[in-house]
């Protein structure tokens, strides 16, 4: 007898089944509108970047004047607009980065500290798009060295730097916010141990005291404090931490930008002395002969001989200094020192960037040594001696190996071809 709750003629199977067919077509629909939506305000999204990054970089070409007649365009900035991704063809336009150094360079002081270039730059960076904010982060070595220059100025009245203050505190504000109050902490492992992924040893849930220890934790960066303004005491903090936030980004900055970095720093240094090139110097082989006899004794080679040994050459040719000797407390160096090291080391660096780098931390490690600091001696000194041995690796494999004539070769086998009948 059928039960009072089923429908004659259809079992309770079936109907359980097409009850959950009907929910699964009902969740593929709905799975269907989802990504609709989202597809939809992905692609409102991606229309929305553009346009505000087009209208940035349009607004940018009013504000700068390129008169240069062998493009035939009066302004080829604006011509970057029509790329797929504009912000980055903004990014990697050498044209539109030294339109705008040559602004901030060689216009009037109260042009350059809080005109209009400056309120592009700070409008820009408040935006919301990271395309948009990596191409203010890419000036801030020429933000920094321009300002540095108009704060140590002895001109009267001093120029204004109003516009440069907020760029950098700008910058300095979104990495504040980033870091939420918090130091900045790395792991030092434990050199002692086997290895550096070896960790101690637990049996039964606890830990032996006398075995091997835990990796130290050590404070790179302490905490910052949200700054409306630049003071004297907080410009090193301040414009470090801008420093810091261009190392963070580094490997998507263009290489000129990262060339005036390099120069700016070997200026900021400003130590010009011979001892800069101490560990460049190889002693050379002389033979002295007194009539009884022919003795060897070694001489060290002067210094713009083992700049050439090592093909070190300064990327400023018209040798015009573009910043100005500065003070350089460790919240400063440090990152000065990170950024150096990536232009050092990095294998995607081409070679004028590394020559300039190269020249800047040996300036460094010749300040540091007269200033008698022991951390930055250490840190300086660690990368010219990592970069001298690079560059003497790198000519030992570019030298051609010649081949000796008492070494035994090994006779060719007699090659057997077989031929078709």
């Amino acid at each position: 007898m059928d039960s009072p709750h089923q429908i004659p003629g259809v079992s309770h199977s079936s109907s359980f089944q097409t009850h959950t067919q009907g929910k699964q077509h009902g969740n593929n629909a709905g799975q269907a509108i989802t990504t609709t939506t989202t597809n939809d305000e992905q692609t409102n999204s991606r229309r929305e970047s553009i346009s505000n990054a087009r209208s940035r970089i349009h607004l940018l070409s009013t504000l700068l004047i390129n008169d240069d007649s062998d493009t035939g365009d009066p302004n080829p900035i604006s011509s970057l607009a029509d790329s797929d991704r504009p912000a980055r063809s903004l990014l990697s336009s050498s044209t539109a980065y030294s339109a705008v150094s040559s602004s901030l360079t060689t216009s009037p002081a109260s042009d350059a500290g809080d005109g209009p270039i400056c309120h592009w730059l700070y409008d820009t960076f408040l935006s919301d798009e990271s395309d948009l904010r990596l191409v203010v982060i890419s000036f801030i070595p020429l933000l920094a060295g321009i300002y540095f220059s108009r704060i140590h100025c002895l001109s009267s009245p001093p120029p204004s730097v109003a516009g440069l203050e907020a760029v950098l505190i700008a910058v300095y504000s979104s990495e504040t916010k980033s870091r939420a109050g918090e130091p900045t902490l790395i792991s030092i492992p434990d050199l002692s141990q086997p290895s550096l992924y070896h960790y101690p040893r637990v049996s039964n849930g606890i830990q032996n005291p006398n075995s091997q220890s835990q990796p130290t934790t050590a404070v790179v960066s302490p905490p910052i404090e949200q700054q409306t303004a630049i003071k004297s005491t907080k410009r090193a903090t301040i414009v470090g931490v801008a420093l810091d936030c261009y190392y963070k980004q580094i490997s998507q900055m263009p290489d000129w930008s990262k060339l005036d970095f390099c120069k700016y720093a070997a200026d900021w240094a400003g130590q010009d002395c011979p001892c800069k090139f101490e560990f460049d110097q190889k002693p050379k082989t002389a033979m002295i002969s007194d009539g009884t006899g022919t003795d060897e004794i070694k001489i060290e080679g002067n210094v713009s001989d083992q700049m050439n040994d090592l093909q070190i050459s300064d990327g400023n040719s018209d040798n015009a200094s573009r910043g100005t000797r500065i003070s350089l407390p460790w919240e400063l160096l440090q990152p000065v020192l990170r950024i150096l090291g990536h232009c050092l080391f990095s294998p995607l660096t081409p070679n004028d960037v590394k020559d300039a780098a190269s020249i800047a931390v040996r300036c460094l490690y010749a300040r540091s040594s007269h200033d008698l600091v022991p951390q930055a001696i250490l840190a300086s000194r660690s990368l010219v001696q990592l970069d001298k041995r690079a560059r003497e690796s790198a000519a030992s494999m570019a030298t051609p190996v010649s081949s000796n004539e008492n070494t035994p070769t090994k006779s060719k086998e007699q090659e057997t071809y077989l031929l078709p009948d």
